[in-house]
């Protein structure tokens, strides 16, 4: 699926994805086109590593993994690469007796063993496989051994006669075969009691000759991709249930569960993802579960453009393997020359960036280059970004190793663009090296954090080093921002603020929501405005309040629904509306200021207009400007020249403290 969909054009593209295109126009709506046109642009160019089968050795371990040991076989859901990095609970160790090649089946086998799940056949039963491609044969072969009678449906004869072999009885409706009489007949007229449809097909029949076939409450499991308009009566009389099936298990797309390594209690949830790939590896121990005749191809990992052509040339193919040297001197390289050539001058930024994330390869290191930084290394954890977007931006280096980046000498500043729970660390880091540093904001996600890099910053201007600490707060340096701050400049009076942030509903279990990696939103993204109304104003915050919308019984609790109200030394104040629950199609961005008998109001850094202002009635722009090149421009200006820092550090703290007790304000509300 995901080889067709990158060999399809735009236009292709979007028919297969209708809902993206409804969000593409909502947001030309909003942002213009230019800004729009840039951001598909860049999605579609984001790289999607290949695979979720493979079999390696472990070479490290992370802190909580400590169940797998250094050179153990492993079979993980990892994707095909020399080096992957797994979270343990979707990593589980391989027997003696099991070889390499039938151990990589365990993932793919897994997705069709929760089907079976979700099915519960008991001994006995007849059950359907419907679709006996490489999901469906090792379905067939999973039934077969719970003790179930299975007929395989299939257009291709070459796996229908695979499917035999594991018996299965078998109907081609290719040959002019009915597979609803073939399931009555196979049922001895009683109705079958699953169907597991394992096929990839936009029609709707699989579903509905399920239905046909099924006895009264029969089960259907779809675990393939099928069109889904569904007959009721269908259903209705024979009162049968229908389940899709979600990848391989309890656990799948739950992060606590993936990324944090929280299992569930067995005595609670018998079979997530981890437990299920043990449960395969169990059958091909013992023999019941035989993969060897689904190996249809072999490749060379160096060849693996040639596998992965095979699919659209080839449907006959089932298990195509991809083998790696295992003498690969590529597994040890932690840092990869993308430009030998490139030579840096000294006396300028050189630039090591880490992070490459949608932000980052997007916005920030496109903005870098545009004012002029010299890329040298950008690091990556897991290093697929960095080679990619490394070689596309120009970097002399892509690399995995923090550490070696933020000890080179010939690198002077560094860019911190990665979750939010690691900048306070990275800065700290950096500023020890000696080095100058730009953070995507935030800075830090609780006083501690932001303790330490305080006092880290302290000891080296102690030092008498000239080192620069920015943060990403690109509005302020926005054009528009610019000509409010210009027309603000003139006038003596307080001033009172308004903006609202239609900041869009992001799901509670999102890393962003989580207090612990995202700090939350107001952390990690209204302390853009809370500094944005530091520069307008102009003034110390002498005090925050904040308050959050009412619990709602029926969705999570998140601290994306709020007002926060700054008051400000010279006697102005202001209200940061940031709206989780806002229409999509609706501005994201408005900033409005009253002072003196006048006001600004800027909509979603595309129009300013002007309200009483002599000489003044409006600044609007052909494309949304938020302001990202000539932040990055004046940070890149500042080393050089060695002037003093764009947003003064002062600031850049009190903003950092200000976002951080109105997010407490918020959490610590009844």
């Amino acid at each position: 699926m995901l080889v067709d969909f990158g060999k399809a054009n735009i236009v292709e593209k979007a028919r297969q994805q209708p809902d993206k295109v409804k969000m593409v126009l909502e947001k030309v709506q909003t942002d213009g086109l230019l800004a729009t046109v840039d951001a598909v642009r860049s999605k579609l160019g984001q790289p999607i590593p290949l695979g979720y089968c493979n079999v390696g050795t472990v070479t490290a371990v992370g802190k909580g993994a400590e169940q797998f040991g250094v050179g153990e076989r492993v079979v993980s859901n990892g994707s095909h690469a020399d080096v992957v990095r797994v979270p343990k609970n979707l990593c589980a160790k391989i027997p003696d007796n099991v070889t390499d090649e039938e151990a990589v089946f365990t993932v793919v086998a897994s997705i069709g063993l929760q089907g079976i799940r979700l099915a519960q056949p008991t001994l006995g039963e007849s059950v359907v496989v419907t679709g006996v491609g490489l999901i469906g044969l090792l379905t067939v072969q999973l039934l077969r051994a719970h003790g179930c009678r299975v007929l395989a449906i299939d257009f291709d004869d070459t796996k229908l006669e695979l499917a035999r072999t594991f018996g299965a009885q078998t109907c081609n409706p290719g040959r002019g075969e009915d597979p609803v009489a073939a399931g009555m007949a196979f049922s001895r007229g009683n109705g079958v009691d699953a169907v597991i449809i394992t096929a990839s097909t936009k029609s709707n029949e699989p579903v509905a000759q399920a239905a046909r076939m099924c006895r009264k409450r029969g089960r259907i499991v779809l675990v393939g991709v099928t069109g889904l308009e569904l007959n009721r009566a269908d259903f209705y009389e024979k009162e049968l249930s229908f389940q899709v099936s979600c990848s391989y298990g309890p656990g799948r797309y739950d992060p606590n569960y993936e990324e944090k390594g929280q299992d569930y209690p067995l005595g609670f949830v018998r079979w997530p993802e981890q437990r299920n790939f043990v449960a395969v590896l169990d059958m091909m121990a013992s023999g019941q579960l035989d993969v060897k005749p689904l190996i249809t191809h072999r490749f060379a990992f160096d060849d693996a453009p040639q596998a992965y052509g095979l699919f659209t040339i080839d449907k006959t193919a089932l298990g195509i393997l991809l083998q790696y040297g295992s003498e690969s001197t590529r597994c040890s390289q932690r840092n990869i020359k993308l430009n030998e050539s490139q030579r840096f001058e000294a006396s300028k930024p050189v630039l090591g960036v880490i992070g490459a994330g949608n932000y980052a390869s997007r916005m920030l290191i496109p903005a870098f280059k545009r004012a002029g930084a010299q890329l040298h290394t950008l690091v990556t954890t897991g290093g697929i970004n960095s080679v990619i977007h490394g070689e596309k931006a120009g970097f002399a280096e892509a690399s995995t190793d923090i550490d070696a980046m933020l000890t080179n000498s010939s690198i002077n500043t560094v860019a911190i663009v990665t979750r939010h729970n690691t900048h306070a660390r990275f800065v700290v880091q950096a500023l020890a090296a000696g080095k100058h540093v730009f953070v995507e904001k935030p800075l830090a996600i609780n006083l501690q954090e932001l303790a330490e890099a305080e006092t880290a910053y302290q000891q080296v201007h102690r030092g008498r080093q000239n080192v620069h600490l920015m943060v990403g707060f690109n509005r302020r340096f926005s054009p528009q921002i610019q000509k409010m701050k210009t027309l603000l400049c003139n006038v003596r009076e307080p001033k009172s603020f308004v903006m609202t942030m239609n900041a869009g509903a992001i799901p509670a279990e999102h890393w962003t929501q989580d207090t612990e990696v995202g700090g939350g939103r107001i952390i990690g993204e209204a302390c853009h405005f809370i500094d944005l109304m530091r520069y307008l104003a102009a003034s110390e915050i002498v005090s925050v309040q904040a308050r959050r919308m009412g619990d709602n019984p029926y969705q999570h609790i998140t601290e994306d629904k709020a007002s926060i109200t700054l008051a400000f030394a010279d006697g102005s104040f202001g209200t940061i509306h940031y709206f989780a629950n806002g229409a999509s199609n609706f501005p994201k961005e408005r900033v409005e200021v009253f002072t003196a008998g006048r006001v600004l109001q800027l909509d979603n850094f595309r129009k300013l207009k002007g309200y009483g202002w002599p000489g003044f009635s409006n600044m609007n722009l052909w494309r949304q400007d938020k302001g990202q090149a000539e932040c990055c421009h004046r940070f890149l200006n500042a080393i050089e020249k060695g002037t003093e820092s764009p947003i003064p550090v002062s600031e850049i703290f009190e903003v950092a403290k200000v976002s951080i007790d109105a997010a407490h304000q918020l959490r610590n509300q009844s």
